[in-house]
């Protein structure tokens, strides 16, 4: 083991001292003070750049030269192999500010995976590694910052051992300006164009890790699958899709149906910026143990021109969810070809579907919006929603590899092994030469060699030719055949098996003295023949652990992390400790020691006017449920004398709950109507109407139709009495409108229109009302009298039960 890495005090170094690629003693560190706030120390490098120095390097995805405001980008800090870093530091800056003022960072990042990053307690717009150990990757999304913002730069620095390497420009830089709005819409271009010579070929392999155990919430046990992936090899003047962009339609039948035949085809279309279709078979279920299946692989080559690589694959069922990359550059910036690649992946959604869940029913978007990454807090419904707000879970891993070069290369970085057994294997056979304007299927699997002894035979393949474009150039045949023999007969049976890389050591048998352990690979994929692999999977070797064993000794556990500075400013001590594992096995005493300390160094006391406690654990949401805030506090410590502090010390951020429950609300009843039945007895009803519909678990709606009984004179049965009834009854309407034009003589104060039609019966059965409406026509302006003005009248309809 090296020496014992210090995670505080190379973090604090890394803030006071971004020196470039120089090594320090400790006594540097005992003298290393700065007046300046934390965040603005991150930014100031002191010191000459080492010229060509390109271990590490900040890339963000697809090398965009501009940003569209508010989109998405992801950020990868790695370092070329065999080199690696412990630490790190990244922050977005604008453009010629220093830093030292909120106002002076620019948009804001994103955590993929809490395991590896974290925001800095001290500096909390800059990201930093959560815990200190050999990495040579990471990754955060970073959302770019509101319109009229202008030129952010991407800054990284790293910790390796006890070095610290920062870059005010070249590999650990990035410069990324606003997008004109002469331009929106345009397609982000790389940086460069490629100088590589020759041609590279890449194996991609696809690794699934959605499973009902990673990913439990409403897991479809069923269905669940990964859909055939479809990409391309292709030139920066074609984008197969984007963070930001709109899905086409070859895009969405993929998203939302799992189909590649239309992207293939929007593809195809563009023959002269794509060099090779990317195409690997769909997955069911979409975990599966890698003994029981290899992983989805294609293999595809890149040119100067045709330097990016895009694939994307649906992540089913789900309404429009998908993982991929986008315009992954694999040329690189002094003139050769990216050796591996290797990128954790998130869903995406594309924008035209909005399902919050796996089995949502189809409901398009509309508008179409743009392609963005999901997050957990994008519905409560949603299988990747945190109330925290916590990053979503990876859902798959897809690895790049270089396994071949064709043609003269011109890249100044001298060959190594790999590259030099890879040009000199035997010619492969190039590329397939159909013409783009005849559309075939899939070729299908080879069939049984003609032969069953070690003569030669033949074996035989097969595709559909599905569409012919152009009728005038001829599709090549349908069929292919391959010289073959029979089982066992090829001495090369065993190299078509391909392996993946050996898996780390397993942990010593023992715990002290002589034991044993094991690693073991898996098998990538299988020969084509279907024959078995005779490859060792398995390799197992003699480890020592505790070579000194002995009676008298005792078994303790690695170091912890060194615990905080005693001291906010000035010089302090910093503690860690391990627990004994197994006493010796005489009964005698550990002599081990299990506490250790030293010093540290914090910013000089009088240097800094305003020292603070820690921040507070943030509190409970201020709802139950739905939209709320939360607040968390802190403390001044320092002295009056020191000066005045203008840090905040308190913060509130919004919080979201689950939705809070909506219950049915009514309208008031309306008047009761009218008896059905002139004689005798019969009904009446009254109804109100729903305003509101219950939910997220509210109240449910009650009765919204009410009956009672009504009893009217006696039917006489009689003909003559009843029509003496109709005629008394016509009298007495007569009498009251002969009264309703007198005093509308003696008082002409108010004019009424007709009544209106009859509105559409509020029920369609089970009782509704109608109503209709008398107008004011006219009013006199010296009336006095209140009873002009509109009249309304009601009236049951559809009475009959549903």
């Amino acid at each position: 083991m090296g020496l014992p890495l210090r995670p505080l005090a190379l973090r604090l170094l890394a803030l006071t001292f971004p020196l470039v690629a120089r090594g320090f003693p400790d006594e540097t560190l005992e003298k290393a003070a700065k007046s300046e706030g934390y965040c603005s120390r991150i930014l100031r490098a002191q010191g000459t750049r080492r010229e060509g120095y390109n271990e590490f390097s900040l890339r963000v995805e697809g090398d965009p030269e501009f940003y569209k405001p508010g989109n998405s980008y992801r950020v990868t800090l790695s370092a070329a192999t065999p080199a690696y870093f412990r630490g790190f530091t990244l922050i977005a800056l604008k453009e010629g500010k220093e830093g030292d003022k909120e106002e002076d960072h620019a948009g804001t990042f994103q955590i993929i995976d809490e395991e590896e990053t974290q925001f800095m307690s001290n500096c909390p717009v800059a990201v930093t590694e959560s815990t200190p150990r050999r990495r040579t990757r990471i990754q955060v999304f970073w959302t770019a910052p509101p319109t009229g913002t202008g030129c952010v730069i991407l800054k990284a620095s790293i910790v390796q051992k006890r070095i610290i390497y920062f870059q005010d420009e070249g590999s650990l830089t990035k410069k990324i300006c606003e997008q004109d709005s002469a331009s929106e819409g345009a397609t982000d271009k790389p940086i460069l164009d490629c100088c590589a010579c020759g041609t590279a070929k890449y194996r991609l392999t696809f690794y699934g890790n959605w499973s009902e155990k990673t990913h439990p919430k409403d897991f479809p046990r069923r269905t669940n699958h990964w859909s055939a992936i479809i990409g391309g090899s292709h030139s920066k003047n074609y984008i197969l899709w984007e963070y930001g962009g709109y899905a086409s339609e070859g895009v969405k039948q993929v998203a939302e149906l799992g189909s590649p035949v239309k992207m293939e085809e929007e593809i195809r279309q563009q023959s002269d910026e794509v060099l090779t279709v990317i195409k690997a078979k769909a997955q069911w279920p979409a975990w599966q143990p890698l003994n029981v299946r290899a992983a989805p692989s294609a293999e595809f080559s890149v040119d100067r021109h045709r330097h990016l690589m895009s694939f994307l694959t649906m992540l089913g069922p789900s309404p429009d969810w998908n993982v991929g990359l986008s315009a992954e550059e694999l040329c690189t910036k002094d003139c050769g070809w990216v050796q591996k690649v290797v990128q954790d992946l998130i869903p995406w959604d594309a924008g035209t579907d909005s399902g919050v869940t796996y089995e949502s029913p189809n409901k398009p978007t509309v508008p179409q919006e743009k392609i963005r990454p999901l997050t957990s807090l994008d519905h409560p419904q949603s299988p990747f929603y945190d109330p925290e707000g916590g990053s979503i879970k990876l859902v798959a891993r897809v690895v790049i590899e270089r396994i071949a070069r064709k043609g003269e290369q011109c890249n100044i970085i001298p060959d190594n092994i790999d590259d030099i057994v890879a040009d000199l294997a035997p010619e492969e056979k190039e590329e397939d030469d159909t013409p783009e304007t005849c559309i075939y299927s899939n070729w299908s699997p080879w069939s049984a060699c003609s032969s069953s002894t070690c003569e030669k035979g033949k074996r035989m393949r097969q595709r559909m030719l599905k569409a012919q474009l152009d009728l005038s150039v001829p599709c090549p045949d349908t069929q292919d055949f391959q010289p073959c023999m029979g089982p066992g007969c090829s001495d090369e049976d065993g190299s078509t098996c391909m392996m993946s890389d050996w898996i780390t050591w397993s942990p010593c048998s023992v715990s002290c003295g002589m034991g044993t352990r094991s690693r073991e690979r898996y098998v990538k994929q299988f020969p084509e023949d279907g024959s078995l692999c005779k490859v060792p999977t398995e390799e197992t070797e003699k480890c020592v652990v505790n070579e000194e064993c002995s009676p008298s000794s005792c078994l303790v556990t690695e170091w912890g992390e060194w615990d905080e500075c005693s001291a906010s400013c000035g010089l302090g001590t910093k503690r860690r400790h391990r627990m004994i594992k197994m006493s010796p096995a005489d009964g005698s005493m550990c002599k081990a020691e299990t506490t250790e300390a030293e010093k540290c160094m914090m910013p000089e006391c009088h240097t800094i006017p305003c020292l603070l406690s820690p921040w507070s654990e943030w509190s409970d949401c201020s709802v139950t449920c739905g939209k709320g805030m939360r607040t968390r506090q802190r403390m001044l410590k320092s002295a009056a004398e020191l000066g005045d502090c203008n840090e905040e010390l308190e913060q509130v951020e919004k919080c979201m709950l689950p939705e809070c429950p909506i219950d049915c609300e009514l309208t008031e009843w309306s008047q009761w109507s009218e008896c059905n039945t002139s004689c005798g007895k019969g009904h009446m009803i009254r109804t109100r109407m729903i305003k509101i519909e219950p939910q997220f678990g509210g109240t449910a709606c009650p009765e919204t139709v009410q009956r009672t009984k009504c009893r009217v004179r006696k039917c006489l049965r009689g003909p003559g009495l009843e029509k003496r009834r109709w005629k008394e009854a016509r009298e007495k309407r007569r009498s009251e409108q002969a009264k309703k034009n007198a005093d509308t003589e003696q008082y002409p104060v108010c004019r009424l229109k007709p009544w209106t039609a009859w509105t559409e019966c509020s029920a369609l059965c089970g009782g509704g009302i109608q109503e209709r409406y008398m107008m004011v026509k006219k009013r006199s302006k010296t009336t006095q009298f209140t009873s002009c003005k509109d009249k309304k009248e009601l009236r049951a309809c559809n009475v009959h039960p549903c």
